[in-house]
């Protein structure tokens, strides 16, 4: 891990170049060189669809003259990269004829790369001006930090401060707003959506929902989750639903918690089983290990060792604990799967959660996705872990072993939930994203995740 990271640093100090950045509050980023700042009082009248539309349009035109790839320089070579997908939830508009895009784009060897561009131009007619390499299988090569002055400046990872790297300490308050476009629904449908709860380390309150159909609140016993059910029907096709919470959080540290009964959380799950091949790799890493916490840490620091950050391919996101060991990439779910079957299987309890990481370095704007955690149990105490995020940035891979920061929500805890009345599909594998169901079938759905710190001011 430490020669990885050597590297890319030697990468970030030959492939990105100086430039200051004027951002604003919703996240967006107005980009200018040091002496060709930009105002933000002047912004022309582009939406997210034109800058998405300008930046496929860029990639699709330079794979075509790449013989299929989309090839960048990076260090001392050239990277050949297929895109995955464009972060919708950060592009932005940063002033006259000015644009930002973030962009996932795989490399031939299964490499995901997390790449900055800056366009220029109106929409229709847009060219990239700049092309930075931000995150290679979700490690960071550079931080962003706003000055007094508004202006954002790239930062090295090493000179980067812990907030700076997506860790808030002590607590943190937030509006989370979970937002749905319902697809068009021929029959009658049905949806399952997670409420938040309050617990020891987060308050929520409930300050609206916005749904069509007709509504009510679930509670699934095992676990104490809460679940907001839909009863749809064609009539609301292409409906948006909202769900506004204001969310006081503390940072989780080791904490004295409900001691687990005999055998809770040490009991296999539909895709975190319990089999020999787990049984043996987890014995050979804690062989010699004196102790529940440091056979926990030496389970923490493998599955670090063993897996790549990267949401490319098929079967990733799914908490498969089986596909995490053998194909060794994924993301949160897959990682924490690995490390949960692992810590079962030298009989250690550990659980799982999920819910959002709310970025540390802005107070408003768009979130990628849900974001997974765990915690396991020894010597009377729950014991945080988040170990994908610990891949991701190796300074603080010390502190996701026993903390989770401020600036998150929990929507959900655990796995095989079971409701009723429940998906026809039967128990929900985790609950992030809504499970949509019409006429008994599952169906995808556009989710969006967002926050306002300054909402939440008086929380």
């Amino acid at each position: 891990m430490q020669l990885l990271n050597e590297r890319f640093a030697m990468n970030w100090q030959k492939a990105i170049p100086v430039v200051v950045v004027v951002c604003s509050l919703l996240g967006g980023c107005n980009t200018s060189r040091e002496d060709d700042q930009v105002s933000s009082d002047s912004v022309s009248n582009v939406v997210t669809k034109d800058i998405q539309a300008g930046i496929e349009k860029h990639i699709e035109e330079q794979s075509r003259l790449g013989d299929g790839y989309f090839r960048l320089r990076f260090g001392d070579g050239e990277l050949r990269l297929k895109l995955v997908r464009v972060h919708v939830e950060y592009l932005a508009n940063l002033g006259p004829q000015r644009h930002f895009a973030c962009v996932d784009l795989a490399s031939i060897d299964g490499d995901v790369y997390d790449v900055d561009f800056f366009l220029a131009g109106d929409p229709g007619a847009m060219t990239v001006t700049e092309t930075t390499v931000h995150k290679i299988n979700g490690q960071l090569l550079y931080a962003w930090e706003q000055k007094r002055d508004k202006t954002w400046h790239r930062v090295p990872v090493k000179k980067a401060s812990s907030r700076l790297l997506g860790v808030i300490k002590n607590s943190d308050n937030f509006e989370f707003i979970y937002r749905v476009t319902l697809p068009e629904m021929i029959d009658t449908a049905r949806m399952w959506i997670p409420m938040p709860t309050t617990d020891s380390f987060q308050t929520v309150e409930v300050k609206s929902i916005k749904v069509p159909g007709q509504q009510e609140v679930l509670h699934e016993l095992e676990h104490g989750n809460s679940v907001l059910f839909l009863t749809l029907g064609p009539e609301d096709s292409g409906k948006i639903i909202e769900l506004r919470f204001g969310i006081r959080r503390l940072e989780k540290r080791a904490y004295e918690g409900e001691k687990p009964s005999m055998g809770q959380y040490l009991e296999p799950e539909r895709l975190v089983p319990a089999n020999e091949k787990f049984r043996s790799i987890a014995e050979k890493v804690v062989e010699g290990k004196k102790g529940n916490l440091v056979r926990a840490r030496a389970l923490y620091d493998h599955v670090i060792d063993r897996m790549r950050y990267m949401k490319f391919g098929s079967g990733w996101g799914k908490g498969d604990a089986v596909y995490a060991c053998d194909v060794r990439t994924g993301n949160c779910t897959d990682f924490h799967s690995y490390f949960i079957a692992l810590s079962r299987a030298v009989g250690i309890p550990a659980r799982f959660a999920i819910g959002a990481a709310i970025p540390s370095e802005r107070n408003e704007g768009g979130i990628d996705g849900y974001h997974c955690w765990a915690e396991f149990y020894t010597d009377g105490r729950w014991w945080p872990v988040d170990i994908s995020e610990g891949d991701k940035c190796s300074s603080l891979s010390t502190y996701y072993f026993g903390h989770h920061p401020a600036n998150r929500i929990e929507l959900s805890r655990e796995r095989d939930l079971v409701v009723e009345p429940g998906p026809a599909s039967g128990p929900i594998n985790f609950l992030a994203y809504p499970v949509l169901e019409v006429n008994g079938n599952p169906t995808n759905v556009k989710v969006e995740f967002s926050f306002n710190r300054n909402a939440s001011r008086k929380l």
